[in-house]
């Protein structure tokens, strides 16, 4: 169905840059020959409604510090808004969220042990389970295998060991539920449950069932840190962890999704090393014990770490730029923008050019496109000369195109990106026609020397005003090396 749709389509697009990237690697084979840099794969972010999850605390004080109406315009003023409110009044804030939470949490976990028919007591414990003022984990979302939502588990014991610590106490939230044919998945959260009915972890642990998006409402409102751990390339996105932004939750996540563009040290934990190691269990084994450690070495200790007025400074101080640079960044005022610029107005202007006239356009790039696919494989390249003049190379390339109509393919030379920038691609100017060949003409450009000649290489592409390539015309003929 992917291909169809990439068939089908003027544009194509994944939902984070890390998706695009991984994406037209995907894809590549749908576009043979051209480089995975422009498999015709964009990228627009993910974002979220953010009116939607802030709770009625995180609005009044969004409100206070930007307006009512902060999410309607372009948001130029939000970041400098948000850096003007006080460490007092975010830290009353986040407490008073984490408050409501915990009291969500007694009251709907009571009612789930109530109707699983539990002794009296068990259920009477519920209601005064957890403590207000502790650190809260999240960790809540569809159990699939590649989500790995027993990283965390991997140790038990040191996983207690740090819940339980009665000068520094932390208490986690879990939730979620597999698919109905997803064995695996179910297994993952039976472990889960077997884990907090130990005697030992039921007083910082809690597994509310019926995960639905009014317990992700209170959960993403309330928590402290939200924790995220896909096997990376495979979260395409994620948007769990966008709707704790505007509540004033942090981050620990997996680069991985969004997070991989959104995570600097300031604004929340990175988990892994941003590349791919497969399902390697080593790997898995590795990732787990990082986790440990950012909890127990770094986000504990500063979460404690209060100043005389019992506030932890630089926990506010990374709630603060979490807010201010992230909420409006991976809000959906920013993506719905991004796709009406990107690739809604140029779909819509496209249209009305292909069907103006009766359709005359369409007709003339289908006309086009039919030549390409009769004419392409006549095509070659013949001698190359390269000189090279101080700081540049001057290229000089023949070329033989046939009975194709001269504007109906570009000649470039091209080299690879290289340090993460884009590739090079500069077009050739067409000179003087090779005495006695059919078609035949002499391309040149001049580029820079600051790379060798050797990166170069010619290359014949399609070329039509308005249309997509590779998208809407794939063929490429590369200069032999």
């Amino acid at each position: 169905m992917a291909y169809l749709a990439i068939r089908g389509s003027g544009a194509v697009n994944g939902v984070s840059r890390l998706h695009g990237k991984v994406s037209r690697r995907l894809f590549q084979s749908l576009f043979p020959r051209w480089p995975e840099e422009e498999v015709p794969v964009g990228s627009v972010t993910n974002g979220i409604h953010t009116p939607t999850w802030d709770s009625a605390q995180a609005d009044e004080l969004w409100t206070e510090a930007c307006g009512k109406d902060r999410w309607l315009g372009i948001m130029e003023k939000v970041e400098q808004n948000v850096r003007r409110i006080s460490d007092s009044r975010l830290w009353r804030f986040r407490t008073a969220a984490c408050k409501s939470l915990v009291e969500y949490a007694r009251e709907r976990l009571s009612r789930q042990l109530e109707e699983s028919s539990v002794p009296p007591e068990m259920v009477e414990a519920a209601r005064h389970l957890f403590d207000p003022n502790a650190l809260t984990l999240g960790f809540a979302r569809r159990f699939a295998t590649y989500k790995r939502p027993n990283l965390l588990l991997h140790d038990p014991q040191r996983l207690l060991r740090l819940l339980s610590n009665p000068q520094c106490p932390v208490q986690l939230i879990i939730a979620g539920k597999a698919h109905p044919a997803d064995q695996e998945g179910q297994n993952l959260i039976q472990e889960w449950t077997r884990f907090i009915r130990l005697p030992e972890v039921r007083q910082h642990a809690v597994f509310l069932s019926d995960y639905d998006m009014h317990l992700t409402e209170h959960l993403v409102q309330g928590v402290d840190v939200w924790i995220n751990t896909p096997r990376r390339p495979w979260e395409a996105s994620g948007t769990s962890g966008m709707k704790v932004l505007v509540n004033g939750g942090l981050n620990l996540s997996e680069l991985d999704g969004w997070w991989a563009e959104a995570y600097t040290p300031e604004v929340g934990w990175a988990l892994g090393d941003g590349r791919e190691h497969d399902s390697d269990p080593a790997w898995d084994a590795t990732e787990a014990e990082e986790l440990y450690d950012l909890l127990e070495y770094k986000l504990i200790p500063e979460f404690y770490n209060r100043d005389e007025n019992d506030i932890p400074k630089a926990w506010v101080a990374r709630i603060r730029e979490s807010m201010a640079r992230l909420t409006p960044r991976f809000s959906a005022n920013r993506t719905v923008r991004e796709y009406t610029e990107q690739y809604y107005l140029p779909a819509a202007a496209s249209y009305r050019v292909r069907a103006s006239d009766k359709g005359a356009m369409g007709k003339k790039l289908v006309n086009w496109q039919h030549t390409l696919e009769q004419k392409w494989a006549a095509m070659r390249f013949g001698e190359t000369k390269v000189k090279t003049n101080g700081q540049q190379h001057i290229f000089e390339v023949k070329v033989y195109l046939n009975d194709i109509d001269l504007n109906a393919v570009r000649v470039e030379l091209y080299a690879d990106g290289i340090n993460g920038n884009s590739p090079i691609r500069q077009e050739m100017k067409r000179g003087r026609q090779m005495v006695g060949a059919v078609g035949g003409y002499i391309y040149s450009v001049t580029v820079s020397a600051t790379r060798p000649a050797t990166d170069y290489t010619a290359r014949v592409i399609p070329n039509y005003n308005g249309v997509a390539v590779p998208l809407e015309a794939a063929q490429i003929l590369w200069q032999p090396g």
